[in-house]
C-alpha cells in the first residue's frame, strides 16, 4: 500500500505524496515520528492511523522502540495498546 524511502513512508507522487509519514533515527534504538499528512480527499479512510502502523512494523522488524514528536502519532502511541511493546 506505501512506498518506503528512507525515512518515511508515502503513497501518490514521490515529490508531492497524497499520505506521507516521516521519522528520524535517535541513536541505535529508537525511531522517532515527526510529521504525518492525509491529503484532505483521502481523510477519514484511516490512512494516518495505516502510516503509523507501517513505521511501528518497521521499528518492530528492526528492534527499536518508537516515539514522536508529531502530535497525531503522539497520541495514538499513548493511547493504543498495540504500540504498547515499542511505545517509548
Amino acid at each position: 500500500m506505501f512506498i518506503q524511502e528512507n525515512n518515511r513512508f508515502y503513497m501518490g507522487d514521490k515529490s508531492k505524496p497524497q499520505a506521507e509519514v516521516t521519522f528520524v533515527s535517535l541513536g541505535d534504538d529508537e525511531l522517532s515520528i515527526d510529521h504525518t499528512f492525509v491529503d484532505n480527499s483521502l481523510r477519514g479512510q484511516g490512512l494516518a492511523q495505516k502510516l503509523v502502523d507501517a513505521v511501528a512494523d518497521f521499528a518492530r522488524s528492526e528492534g527499536k522502540k518508537l516515539s514522536a514528536t508529531c502530535p497525531y502519532a503522539a497520541k495514538r502511541l499513548e493511547t493504543d495498546e498495540k504500540y504498547a511493546d515499542i511505545a517509548k
